[in-house]
């Protein structure tokens, strides 16, 4: 079954400056510029009097959940342009000290579980991490960077063929833009 026409507005929320061109948005905040590209064929991106519309023309299930998906994005660039995105996460180790470091773009991790060669990965572009005792916070705009790096330094230290309940140590999120992980 094809929709004849759907719409769904945006507000933009107050300091942010949103210019569109061929469905391209270009987010510009306090903290920054984002832009993210849109593309579909059914799909058309355009400025509102409150905000920007996104509009869909003889579209499917698929395109009405995508337009639902290119809402939460923006709104995911609004917050990033404005505030920034921010995940802290927690350094565990009890049964081998192991140590943690950041040297420019690069994050290492020495002895976890006595381990000869330290686990390594790049730091994504856009994306600053710091560390401060025991807690690693991943700052940036763009949440999707910022969360895939999270990601990245949780499973940088994924054990296998341990149990998990005795052997609990590695780096673990425990917090998603100031909302406490349980």
């Amino acid at each position: 079954m094809r929709l004849e026409k759907v719409e769904k507005e945006i507000e933009i929320p107050e300091g942010i400056e949103i210019n569109i061109d061929d469905n391209l948005i270009k987010v510009k905040g306090k903290k920054g510029e984002i832009q993210r590209d849109f593309k579909h064929p059914s799909i058309k991106l355009s400025k509102s009097e409150k905000g920007f519309k996104i509009t869909g023309n003889n579209i499917g299930k698929k395109e009405k959940a995508l337009i639902g998906s290119i809402a939460a994005h923006a709104k995911n660039m609004f917050k990033g342009a404005n505030e920034g995105h921010c995940y802290k996460l927690k350094v565990c180790s009890g049964h081998f000290p192991m140590s943690v470091a950041i040297n420019g773009n690069k994050f290492t991790v020495k002895n976890f579980y006595g381990e000869k060669i330290p686990r390594t990965f790049e730091i994504r572009e856009g994306v600053t991490v710091k560390l401060d005792g025991s807690i690693v916070t991943v700052e940036g705009n763009e949440k999707e960077k910022v969360a895939q790096t999270a990601a990245n330094i949780e499973q940088l230290m994924r054990i296998t063929n341990r149990d998990r309940r005795v052997f609990q140590d590695g780096i673990y999120i425990i917090e998603k833009d100031g909302k406490e992980i349980k």
